[in-house]
């Protein structure tokens, strides 16, 4: 069974936020949301101050808190692992926004863009069904099933990958099949120490760390 993942080593992210414009660009999402965003955190004290920087997003979970809750059934997990959304179900009722624990979903009553109008490319990829009701990142789940359509191989090659991972500068991002044992992820994974974000919540995230220190 196939179970689509992704990884983010902490250690080569630069914090160039590449990803999050990519997301943009590639959804048209609207100013103030972000699909794909990257966290930048601190520690220690002067003078020994060190900063990680951390994408997140949907974590696309193994139990969602999100599809709980949702009282249209307009929040669903495919097989592959991919949670989505239909948005002609959705009723705009944001409980999902409110159970996720990750901040990952959003909800834009009115369309909004960059510069006050619509600039070309968000008026082709402006998509009205997307107005009052939840969206989030989808692992660009468009591109993987028309790859797979293809006999591409989501992770490897880039026509079947998510945006986020094509545009990051550092290879930082990484995405594939975490079942399958020889896929890219699983090797790494299998070959760092690695983490995911409020594992102890029980959500099975779909996102995994690559991290060094405890």
């Amino acid at each position: 069974m196939t179970r689509w993942a992704m990884v983010a080593d902490l250690r080569r992210c630069v914090g160039c936020q590449t990803c999050t414009a990519a997301c943009r660009h590639a959804n048209a999402t609207p100013p103030d949301t972000q699909w794909r965003r990257v966290i930048d955190m601190e520690t220690g004290e002067y003078p020994q101050v060190s900063r990680v920087f951390v994408p997140v997003g949907c974590m696309h979970c193994e139990d969602p808190p999100c599809m709980t809750v949702c009282p249209s059934t307009a929040t669903r997990k495919r097989d592959d692992g991919i949670v989505t959304i239909d948005y002609d179900l959705c009723i705009g009722c944001a409980y999902c926004a409110v159970a996720c624990p990750y901040q990952a979903r959003y909800k834009t009553d009115r369309a909004s863009f960059a510069y006050g109008e619509a600039i070309e490319s968000e008026a082709q990829r402006f998509d009205a069904a997307r107005l009052a009701v939840a969206t989030k990142c989808t692992f660009c789940v468009d591109r993987i099933d028309a790859g797979l359509e293809k006999g591409l191989t989501p992770g490897v090659d880039p026509d079947a990958t998510p945006a986020c991972v094509n545009s990051c500068i550092a290879a930082a991002l990484h995405f594939g099949d975490v079942e399958d044992p020889q896929s890219n992820v699983s090797r790494l994974l299998e070959e760092n120490r690695n983490f995911r974000m409020h594992e102890e919540l029980g959500t099975g995230p779909g996102f995994y760390y690559l991290w060094d220190d405890e």
